[in-house]
């Protein structure tokens, strides 16, 4: 490529392949552990971090550094930021920790494998930890501040390729898995990083040969695609080394082979991406010392409270199905824990953080590695996130705020794309509230919406746009896809979706040189709106290919019309307000349904899932429908469910359901809210659109029996196009039922409880949407089924139980 097409980056701008890596997206994006102490104390500060040396390899460095420290104890200490470790005791022994008047200020157990960490400790000097006549210190508890390690920590670390270890500031040793394009003389490449609790880490493997697609063999692939005979285990590592990036993969502490204990996403987790940003960047194989990060779900999610650390060394980040808030979004919506999903999902990382608890580490040690055995003493004090979860039915800020992203990506200074489903069964649908202003520190953002399921931010139309950004805020070239990579990938997604799709053309070939075609990138648009993905004209029904987009300046849309719909008698939508004598309608809460969902098999990344969406059952749910719209409608954006509801208990879980009747007689899923109406407290940024629930404790307040309350349940955002003719259908019922994956852990409530929904001049219950003006929609009706994510079932109309 000639020279003009790139320009180098400066420091301030921040197993199977492609589609037999899919079924690996398919995974689950699936108080401490025994004998740990925790103890929180005044704040002092300290400074200094700890001295410590990089290692690659399998031997050698282990976990526990006790170097410094006195004592005559067998045991052996690490010195942590707001932590001590404690490893090698006594199993069942009692540690002591004393501060430095020698005053106990915590206790603990050493577990099966003799290890104990206390956590929450004031930074500061002059601890020690004992047992019995035994003890070790004076030991020196880090602040995050003060736990900043000089330049060289990092530079001083040799990184080669393969599996090997990167030292952190607290000497705990991350397992790496580090892939090139070429041979490391030909260097230097650009560089991505995943980082995650999965198994980034563990050792790749060639493609199975079972897979290439003639005339092909591996070894004349490997030639010019190396990874194929190295493929690493995590999808952005496969994709990123296809088209020319070094990748690397790391363990978060506490997960696989690397040292710590888990715990999601504290302090020392996200300082270990800093430290492990810096350390890679170092590298002599790394282009202009400036690494870019990728991944989705788990690995998106990292990227975000990594890049929050500012690392110098960070060139851009591509967060793929994340969320803007733990809590709101995916763990509990709307104030009911998601343990179909979320706490589902928990448990799978808990049970992977255990002590050779991923299976491949006992493959590591049996093969020399010390470290990984070393490793292993701490995972037993991994943090019952479960647990600590449902200890908090409400929000408590010290808690979620750290864990909310929506709240701290305003300090990433990096460029940013991120792109989600609005249907994702997984995190869910509410991702928009990063794109709401919450990147204002970022100098580039680029956001993509679609209808879809989780692991689609893997499909050909998300990739294209996902390379072009990595090509010129990480490689700094005029983005190109590799012409061996164009003409494998229809060959490979054949493989899993039974159609040869292709990758979009590249857009910047045409461009003059790399300033100009980043100049005219950078012109475009932020917020890219793909619709109908799955039933694009020229490709079979529910193939990941959308059929028309929109671009938009910024989200939520310049010119958005809430449009306000009221519930009226008979079951209808209508745009005035009820009459006096306009009545209600009851259901029937029914828990059971809580714990049912739209897909009880098979797998929602194939072209058609056997979805099964049931119908209402009569009784149980209270619906409305408009009539047929007079032209097509475009919807963009979350939208508001107000009802005014009353009941025979003092809690009602409610769930609301959009859905599309056709002309033709289908019905087809657009989204759903949640709300646990005690939760109904609203923040004051709440809009007309979107009802933004507080769920703090002193806002909550319990249902009266037989008592009107107004509520008011965020719809998730969306995307969607109504056609002439069709119907808006609103369904309130018990949550559970409308997603693939998500169940509820619903309030305890006498059996044959009653919700009733008003619709009359007092209780004007009704819906408002987010009204699009102007927008073309340029395909047909698609076919039923086809659209991803969204389910599609013949329409049964429905009679609502009106009250006495």
């Amino acid at each position: 490529m000639p020279t003009s097409a790139r320009r180098p980056l400066l420091a301030s701008t921040r197993r199977p392949l492609a589609l037999a890596l899919l079924p690996l997206l398919a995974v689950a994006c699936g108080d401490s552990g025994e004998g740990s102490a925790t103890e929180s104390a005044s704040t002092s500060e300290t400074t200094g971090a700890t001295e410590a040396t990089g290692t690659t390899g399998t031997g050698g460095d282990t976990d526990t550094d006790t170097t410094g420290v006195g004592g005559n104890a067998s045991f052996d200490v690490r010195e942590s930021v707001e932590q001590l470790h404690v490893t090698h005791a006594t199993p069942g022994a009692t540690l002591v920790l004393s501060d430095q008047s020698g005053s106990e200020i915590a206790s603990g157990v050493a577990d099966a494998l003799g290890s104990l960490i206390f956590r929450e400790l004031a930074p500061g000097e002059g601890y020690v930890v004992s047992s019995g006549e035994e003890w070790r210190g004076p030991l020196t508890v880090m602040s995050v501040q003060g736990s900043q390690p000089p330049p060289t920590f990092y530079e001083e670390q040799v990184l080669e390729p393969g599996f090997g270890y990167i030292r952190t500031r607290d000497g705990t040793m991350l397992s790496v898995y580090i892939t090139l394009p070429g041979p490391i003389e030909d260097g230097p490449y650009p560089t991505i990083v995943n980082y995650s609790g999965y198994e980034p880490s563990k050792p790749g493997a060639p493609l199975d040969a079972g897979m290439i697609p003639d005339p092909f063999t591996l070894e004349s692939l490997c030639e010019e695609l190396p990874i194929l005979c190295d493929m690493p285990n995590h999808p952005s590592g496969v994709i990123g080394g296809m088209m020319g990036f070094a990748t690397v993969g790391v363990n978060m502490r506490g997960t696989g082979c690397s040292g710590g204990a888990y715990d999601f996403f504290e302090t020392l987790q996200t300082l270990d991406g800093y430290d492990l940003i810096e350390t890679v960047a170092a590298q002599p194989w790394v282009l202009d010392n400036q690494v870019g990060m990728a991944g989705l779900s788990y690995p998106g999610l990292s990227q975000l409270w990594v890049a929050q650390t500012q690392p110098p060394s960070l060139a851009a980040i591509t967060p793929l199905s994340v969320f803007s808030d733990t809590v709101t979004s995916t763990l509990a919506p709307g104030g009911m824990f998601n343990d179909g999903f979320a706490l589902a999902w928990a448990e799978n990382v808990l049970d992977g953080a255990a002590p050779f608890g991923q299976g491949w580490e006992q493959g590591q040690i049996d093969g020399g590695d010390a470290t990984c055995a070393e490793n292993q003493l701490l995972h037993g004090q991994k943090v019952d996130t479960i647990q600590k979860a449902l200890m908090y039915p409400f929000y408590d800020a010290t808690i979620g705020d750290p864990l909310s992203p929506q709240r701290f990506v305003n300090k990433i200074e990096v460029p940013v794309f991120t792109a989600g489903a609005w249907q994702d069964e997984q995190t869910g649908g509410q991702f928009t509230g990063l794109w709401e202003g919450a990147f204002e520190s970022a100098p580039i953002t680029r956001y993509t919406g679609y209808n879809g399921v989780h692991a689609d931010g893997y499909t050909p139309d998300i990739l294209i746009e996902w390379h072009n950004f990595l090509s010129f805020y990480v490689r700094g070239e005029i983005p190109e896809i590799p012409p061996l990579v164009r003409t494998l990938a229809p060959l490979l997604f054949e493989s899993y979706f039974g159609a040869a799709l292709e990758i979009p053309p590249d857009r910047f070939l045409m461009s003059g040189s790399f300033d100009q075609a980043l100049a005219s990138y950078e012109a475009e648009e932020d917020v890219r709106i793909l619709f109908e993905a799955g039933a694009h004209p020229d490709e079979d029904p529910g193939l990941p290919r959308s059929s028309w987009e929109i671009h938009l300046p910024s989200w939520p849309a310049p010119g958005l019309t809430p449009r306000r719909w009221y519930f009226s008698p008979k079951g209808l939508l209508v745009d005035t307000p009820p009459d006096p004598d306009g009545g209600s309608a009851d259901y029937v809460f029914n828990p059971a349904l809580a714990k049912t969902t739209s897909l009880p098999s098979g797998d929602v990344n194939k072209s058609l899932p056997p979805y099964q969406w049931a119908h209402d059952a009569p009784g149980e749910a209270a619906v409305f429908i408009s009539d047929p719209l007079a032209e097509d409608t475009v919807m963009v954006g979350p939208g508001s469910v107000d009802l005014w509801i009353r009941s025979t208990a003092t809690e009602a879980d409610l769930e609301v359901n959009l859905s599309e009747v056709r002309p033709d007689g289908k019905e087809i899923y657009v989204q759903s809210g949640w709300l646990r109406a005690s939760h109904r407290g609203l923040a004051p940024e709440s809009t007309e659109l979107r009802p933004i629930h507080t769920h703090l404790e002193k806002d909550a307040a319990p249902l009266v029996p037989g008592e009107w309350i107004q509520v008011r349940v965020e719809l998730f955002p969306f995307a969607h196009a109504f056609r002439a003719g069709s119907s808006i259908r609103l369904a309130i019922d018990t949550p559970g039922g409308s997603r693939p994956s998500w169940t509820f852990i619903v309030a305890d409530v006498p059996d044959g409880t009653i919700h009733t929904v008003g619709h009359d001049e007092a209780h004007p219950s009704s819906v408002v949407l987010p009204v699009l003006p102007g927008s073309e929609i340029k395909t047909p009706l698609p076919p039923c089924p086809s659209l991803r994510g969204q389910p599609c079932r013949d329409y049964v109309e429905y009679t609502n139980t009106i009250s006495p």
